[in-house]
């Protein structure tokens, strides 16, 4: 992997993508309609917007990205809660999204989609509450608790006073959250994320308790044998591995993360410790100075004061050349290296890799009115010239391409000077990974363009001296950025196309 101009601008101006333009893996639904009963009744989920008389929330963003996948229309019917699991059973819809738990006695007449969310069960109170502070002091007086009637909240209240004389049903959930504004009420069992919406707007009246009654999961809904569900899981799975889910989850202030995720990973602490970076800061989006501050900037730095954020470290950032980088740090001058480096095994010989973090793709760069040649076959059986930099792979699958005749090779100290003399027409094209190239190309989209080809697919990763007890805890750290989207946000302020490894 290599290299780039020494230009600033090239990636500070990340170039946005669509994950689901992105992803050729999942199935085609050919345009179908798919009819979604939502109540619009339960934020933040599912509401109508007074502004606008539309529907909005979770569900309509979240079935929004998946049928944009897919290919697929959404038509969103508005249905009473009373009854949709049954109407669904029935075929009346092809699905139902309304934060819906996940129960045993349910699978028996409808098909779940794989859990998609983790909630837990709270209090929702007054603001100014004092009788009581949680279950144990409410289940121990007479208070009495409103919920939503054929819910999981007034099983769990139910089962919570053991005396359904204490519990009053209403049709809607916002009813049961009046009720508690008025007096008529003293709490109302409730969904972490739906409570954490009522709170919100009313944040002058009640409040959530902090114990959690019970956890549950929540799904999506289908009658029985709908060929939906697969490919709505598989679409669900893309998005909670490219960040996509997270993203939603935040807009609509979502605390808990997608299923499986909720519990942090538990990472090690090194406490305070220095580890020393070695980076080139000439090689955009990963590392460059910013000429206004003269300060480091990239992905490298982003991503690493990430990771030690979670790990309790300090990253010093030492500028160094790229010629002699990996053998620096294989001799132990630098705890490790961040570089845009690509794994390969004669390099894991004298280094250790982290895992990798991204896959990207070489490419050719030519000038923008290039009609002689329109990809590597025509290119190699001609006379034409590579540009690369010096000891990077590109310059090693340059000579692959060109079955080792490097007479055809013009190596460079710098990737950005190779750049320049395909510009001024001194080359006739450049290999670069496609990260590096989005980046080029944007800068200068009148002078030069990525031929669509795929030259080779390599992986990156970080490097250290052999044996570091670094690896994995970074490794670690990692993966939980992956798991939680932290990675899918660096990668987007970045211009990263590709995703994280395995997930392109």
């Amino acid at each position: 992997m290599k290299r780039c101009l020494l230009i600033v601008a090239v990636l500070l101006l990340a170039l946005p993508f669509s994950s689901a333009l992105a992803d050729d893996h999942l199935p085609d639904l050919g345009g179908r309609t798919v009819t979604v009963a939502v109540e619009n009744a339960y934020p933040p989920f599912n509401v109508i917007d007074e502004e606008t008389g539309e529907g909005v929330g979770w569900d309509y963003d979240t079935l929004g990205e998946i049928c944009a996948r897919l290919n697929c229309v959404p038509e969103y019917i508005e249905t009473s809660w009373e009854g949709l699991i049954v109407a669904v059973s029935n075929g009346e819809y092809d699905m139902a999204a309304d934060g819906i738990t996940i129960l045993d006695e349910r699978a028996e007449i409808v098909d779940f989609s794989q859990c998609y969310h983790d909630v837990v069960q709270r209090m929702m109170v007054r603001l100014d509450e004092d009788r009581f502070t949680g279950a144990e002091e409410f289940v121990a007086g007479d208070f009495v608790v409103g919920v939503q009637v054929a819910t999981t909240n007034y099983i769990a209240a139910t089962e919570l006073l053991g005396d359904e004389g204490r519990i009053v049903g209403y049709g809607e959930f916002g009813l049961a959250v009046q009720a508690l504004m008025t007096g008529d009420i003293d709490a109302v069992v409730i969904d972490d994320v739906a409570g954490q919406g009522y709170a919100g707007l009313n944040d002058d009246k009640i409040k959530l308790l902090p114990d959690a009654i019970i956890k549950q999961q929540l799904g999506f809904i289908y009658e029985q044998g709908s060929d939906l569900v697969e490919p709505f899981n598989m679409a669900l799975d893309s998005m909670m591995a490219d960040g996509a889910m997270k993203a939603i989850n935040d807009k609509w202030g979502m605390a808990t993360e997608p299923c499986g995720v909720v519990e942090e990973m538990a990472l090690p602490n090194l406490g305070g410790r220095t580890v020393t970076v070695a980076v080139e800061n000439a090689y955009p989006p990963f590392n460059v100075i910013d000429e206004e501050t003269g300060e480091g900037v990239g992905w490298d730095y982003d991503t690493l004061g990430e990771i030690c954020a979670r790990l309790n470290c300090v990253p010093e950032y030492i500028e160094t050349s790229w010629e002699g980088l990996i053998v620096a740090v294989s001799n132990g001058e630098y705890d490790m290296a961040a570089d845009g480096i690509t794994i390969l095994e004669e390099r894991a010989e004298i280094v250790d890799f982290s895992a990798c973090y991204h896959d990207v793709v070489q490419r050719m760069m030519v000038r923008l009115d290039e009609d002689r040649f329109g990809g590597a076959e025509e290119f190699v059986a001609g006379d034409f010239v590579f540009g690369v930099q010096v000891a990077t792979t590109n310059y090693i699958a340059a000579t692959e391409l060109l079955g080792g005749d490097e007479s055809r090779i013009v190596g460079y100290g710098e990737f950005g000077l190779a750049v320049q003399a395909l510009i001024t027409g001194d080359i006739d094209a450049v290999v670069i990974d496609d990260v590096a190239g989005q980046g080029y190309a944007g800068l200068n989209a009148d002078k030069i363009k990525l031929l669509p080809d795929d030259l080779i697919k390599q992986q990156l990763g970080f490097i250290y001296p052999q044996g570091s007890d670094l690896v994995e805890p970074f490794n670690a750290a990692l993966e939980s950025m992956m798991a939680d989207g932290a990675m899918k946000s660096i990668n987007d302020k970045w211009g990263m196309s590709t995703g994280p490894c395995g997930q392109e």
